[in-house]
């Protein structure tokens, strides 16, 4: 089975967790994308649900599935936003960002009532930091910024190569809202959320990747197929 495959079949699996009359959020993404795919064929045959896009490719893709969206300005809470990401570790934190639209993802996934995570089971990593932390930056002041960065990554235990994003076109990627990335190589991040609260005060910094505390459920599909795993926190309050 492709990797492309195993994607699908994580998006098949959070796809149950939908019911009529919900408000999604629409996560970005190769696995998203899937989901956003499988979502248009359930409304077509008759589901109905309002979704809010996370990225300006989300949503062209679900008015191509005709997909009915609206926006957080409209929507006081959301039911549940299914999205994909780069890393997952053991608490289920996640590093997101790779496709450029975690600005957009953080503020839909926090305005969710649950966030369920799709991916394939080579996301999954004991700790976090092997894929390259991306973080959203104005780029006014960047040399300011980037030593800023530079000194929380110090404080954190963490340290590596930080690179401005490129584009296809060789110059610097710029996200929906404008922004650049700085895409920061640490190999290993000792405390994740200890890094994310020294990266959220710094001006400069509009957004980073790693979002803390956020998903309560993952769907991570592999050869022998789906496993369920849910952030501890949330089964010790269920329970």
């Amino acid at each position: 089975m492709t990797l492309d495959e195993l994607k699908r079949q994580a998006a098949a699996r959070a796809l149950e967790y939908v019911q009529d009359g919900m408000k999604l959020g629409l996560g970005t993404g190769s696995t998203a994308r899937h989901f956003v795919e499988l979502l248009g064929e359930r409304v077509r045959d008759g589901l109905k649900v309002v979704g809010v896009p996370t990225s300006e490719a989300t949503r062209a893709d679900a008015e191509r599935c005709r997909i009915p969206l609206t926006t957080l300005d409209d929507l006081d809470r959301l039911d549940l936003t299914v999205d994909g990401a780069d890393e997952i570790d053991p608490d289920l934190n996640l590093i997101k960002g790779g496709g450029g639209a975690l600005l957009r993802e953080k503020i839909v996934a926090a305005a969710s009532e649950r966030m369920i995570v799709i991916a394939d089971e080579t996301k999954w990593v004991a700790r976090l930091g092997r894929f390259p932390l991306p973080i959203e930056v104005i780029p006014f002041g960047l040399a300011a910024t980037r030593r800023a960065i530079a000194e929380a990554f110090e404080k954190a235990g963490a340290s590596g190569q930080m690179v401005v994003r490129k584009g296809p076109d060789g110059h610097a990627f710029v996200t929906d809202g404008g922004h650049w990335i700085f895409d920061a190589d640490l190999g290993q991040i000792p405390d994740a959320a200890h890094l994310a609260r020294l990266l959220n005060p710094i001006p400069g910094v509009v957004e980073h990747g790693l979002f803390i505390g956020m998903a309560s459920v993952a769907m991570l599909a592999g050869a022998q197929g789906i496993r369920v795993v849910e952030r501890p926190s949330s089964r010790n309050q269920e329970s």
